[in-house]
């Protein structure tokens, strides 16, 4: 899909007048999609280093630029220390531009700043930064004269006040919430007329809408707001070219599917969920890990918890095993980005998973097998080299000793062994500053300190 050196020669051809000095894209954000992770890495580097060169032609711009390549790459791989460069490239910038001379030159990269701080909080589970970031949105909002950084500066403030209610508001609050991005969405959609950069930057509005719409339909089991998700994701992948906005296009499928199979979930319709796994699949098709590793993670965690649904419908343990092979698959990835909230998720639901399949079949074998692997894991793992890889095999076998008392109905001292390994994992959550991994952990030392479980009759 990606033949970057055919694709650059055709879109280059007849507009170059002479080689772009540094990197592949001569600064046109527009074109990182193109890219795979190693590309746009050292294309974040070229961008540092024209930023740099005492003969670079306005200076700020460059900074800029390397601020939205890094922060690209922070996206795509979940590393934080290239998040930190751009935020740190966008400060740069801001403290170059001139506010009263180049007012909207100046709010864009001020509007930079908040999108790191947003995509930090989304990272590593952080809310503290969408604090920051709305700070930084409502100071680029009132310089703006025009241009992109006015609907940027929106659609951050937007994203932010909805992240805030999105834990206790109801329909009538995403309702709300949804009508906030209206007018820079049109806003950006008229913009694009004059500015190529403004058709993918509406896509991601619509993208940062539906993801909301997902998020309290999911929580309020509500069908109008997942039917909603599910439309503004299909709008959002129909903004954009597959050939030139590959990501873009995939992020968009990944959230219709997700909210499709949560509909189907909601409104009792199997074959919705089984057709979001379906495409799903055909995602990874158009995706490889190579370009976009998060991303890939992203569609096997989708297409698991698809499969885990389709289990929990059918009661068929061949589901829950292809959904502990997707969050396998996930766990390759996300072991290089510990603190993402992803990779408990993925690990929670895998133990999950063992666990659904275990108490199934009623076979014990299941938990067996699981247990000696992670034990092995543990045997071989230093809390001091890897203190988050340690940790989150503790809560995993904590969540399969939990499955064990629960199909037997018998506590032959696993309830303490799993007290004991979730708290020792609770504290190395706690030293590193992980937060949801942190309430995952606390959740499920509460629920085994409330009292035996009841036991379950294996189907």
């Amino acid at each position: 899909m990606f033949e970057l050196g055919r694709e650059f020669m055709r879109l280059f051809a007849g507009e170059r007048i002479k080689p772009f000095a540094d990197g592949l894209t001569g600064g046109d954000a527009t074109l990182l999609e193109l890219l795979d992770l190693q590309l746009l890495l050292q294309e974040a580097k070229s961008a540092d280093v024209a930023a740099g060169r005492i003969s670079s032609q306005d200076k700020a711009q460059r900074r800029l630029e390397a601020a939205v390549a890094w922060r690209e790459v922070s996206r795509r791989s979940g590393d934080p220390v290239a998040l930190r460069k751009a935020a740190a490239a966008a400060e740069i910038a801001c403290a170059a531009f001139d506010p009263s001379r180049r007012p909207d030159a100046w709010a864009r990269a001020r509007c930079e700043q908040g999108f790191c701080g947003l995509l930090g909080a989304e990272l590593f589970a952080d809310p503290g930064l969408d604090a920051a970031a709305a700070i930084a949105f409502r100071e680029a909002r009132r310089i703006a004269k025009g241009g992109l950084a006015a609907p940027l500066a929106d659609i951050g403030l937007a994203l932010v006040e909805a992240r805030g209610e999105l834990a206790t508001g109801g329909a009538d609050a995403a309702r709300a919430a949804f009508a906030r991005f209206n007018a820079p969405i049109a806003a950006l959609d008229t913009l694009t007329r004059r500015s190529a950069a403004a058709r993918p930057l509406a896509a991601e509005a619509r993208l940062m809408r539906a993801d909301l719409l997902c998020g309290w339909g999911a929580r309020l089991a509500d069908e109008s707001l997942l039917r909603g998700a599910i439309d503004e994701a299909s709008a959002a992948a129909d903004h954009v070219d597959i050939a030139y906005e590959p990501l873009t296009w995939a992020r968009a499928e990944i959230l219709r599917c997700q909210a499709l199979g949560l509909w189907g979930e909601a409104v009792g319709d199997i074959d919705a969920v089984a057709a979001g796994a379906t495409s799903l699949a055909a995602v990874l098709d158009h995706l490889s890990r190579d370009h976009s590793p998060l991303d890939w993670a992203r569609i096997q965690i989708a297409l698991a918890q698809a499969l885990q649904a389709l289990g929990e419908a059918s009661s068929d343990e061949r589901a829950y095993e292809q959904a502990v092979t997707c969050y396998d698959r996930a766990g390759l990835v996300l072991k290089d980005a510990p603190a993402t909230p992803m990779r408990g998720l993925a690990a929670g639901q895998r133990a999950i998973c063992l666990a659904r399949s275990a108490e199934l079949t009623g076979d014990l074998g299941v938990l067996d097998s699981a247990e000696t692997a992670l034990k092995i894991e543990l045997a071989n793992l230093q809390a001091r080299r890897d203190p988050v890889a340690w940790a989150l095999a503790q809560m995993h076998l904590a969540r399969l000793y939990e499955a064990r008392v629960d199909i037997t109905g018998k506590d032959r001292g696993e309830r303490a062994a799993a007290v004991l390994a979730l708290d020792a994992a609770l504290d190395v959550f706690g030293e590193q500053g992980l937060r949801s991994l942190s309430v995952m952990a606390g959740e499920a030392l509460e629920r085994l300190r409330a009292g035996p479980a009841p036991k379950r009759t294996a189907v």
